[in-house]
């Protein structure tokens, strides 16, 4: 099977995060960054919480009324270091470039187009293209309402809500040969207060069978479903389309590097034809 991309990552916000001590988990930059190259796409939550402690830490209080307005000015603040960081980390010899990206680019196909033309080329040019969602710009109200119009002419919806569905999308967009998604467990648990309960593998001689056993999933798995939450659950639902894309899944832990993730040799979950 031919792939157009190697691989889409997706890192959501508490992994970059050092909770003890409120402020950026440098490690976690790192071993991510310096795993980053041509042909990855890396999705990256982080710029409303890193936006948040940077403020904080400057002006010695949060800014009021906590609102939507707040959480785009955080986003806009945070997403300033977050690309900071990733640039400090990636070699050198690789151009970095941020794209942000909203609904309306997966649910307009001209849009979803020029989304991938533009991170086809990154690609040729030996660029990582680092992507969020618009927060800096974007409010719950309007959302609703773009959403609702959409609603009117198609089917499918892309909402974006969260970026494990973000990641999912640009993995089906780009025909990526990995789906890599960094979460707070070192995978898929049939009890998530429990991590020796493990599942490991997902597999199945065709697309379908991986799908059939995926969906046997949803009765065991703990986490939440609604989509925003960032529960497995949703998570799960979201990979259904890479997999039938042919793309390899991989859910799995930030504390490991890339290399060992995609190659099996630590803890992970994968979901993948045989």
């Amino acid at each position: 099977m031919n792939f157009d991309s190697e691989l889409v990552g997706k890192i959501g916000s508490m992994a970059l995060i050092n909770r003890e001590r409120d402020e950026l988990d440098y490690n976690t930059f790192s071993r991510i960054g310096k795993h980053l190259k041509p042909g990855y796409v890396w999705v990256s939550s982080g710029a409303v919480e890193i936006g948040k402690i940077d403020y904080l830490k400057r002006n010695d209080k949060l800014i009021e009324p906590e609102n939507d307005i707040a959480k785009s000015l955080y986003a806009s603040q945070g997403q300033c270091i977050l690309m900071e960081n990733y640039r400090k980390f990636i070699k050198p010899e690789y151009s970095v470039r941020q794209i942000l990206v909203e609904h309306s680019h997966f649910n307009d196909k001209e849009k979803s187009e020029y989304v991938k033309s533009l991170l086809l080329e990154s690609m040729k040019q030996k660029a990582i293209p680092i992507i969020n969602y618009n927060d800096s710009v974007s409010n719950d109200e309007i959302l609703k309402m773009e959403l609702n119009e959409v609603r009117k002419n198609q089917e499918s919806v892309a909402e974006c809500i969260d970026n494990d569905e973000t990641a999912s999308r640009l993995s089906v967009l780009l025909k990526s040969r990995y789906l890599l998604i960094l979460t707070s467990s070192e995978g898929v648990l049939r009890d998530a207060h429990d991590p020796s309960s493990l599942i490991k593998e997902v597999e199945g001689k065709d697309v379908d069978e991986v799908l059939q056993n995926m969906n046997a999933l949803f009765e065991v798995c703990d986490g939440a479903s609604r989509k925003g939450a960032n529960g497995m659950l949703a998570k799960l639902q979201y990979i259904q389309e890479p997999i039938k894309n042919g793309t390899t899944v991989i859910i799995g832990s930030p504390k490991y590097a890339i290399p060992d993730l995609l190659a099996g040799t630590v803890n992970r979950t994968i979901f993948r034809v045989r």
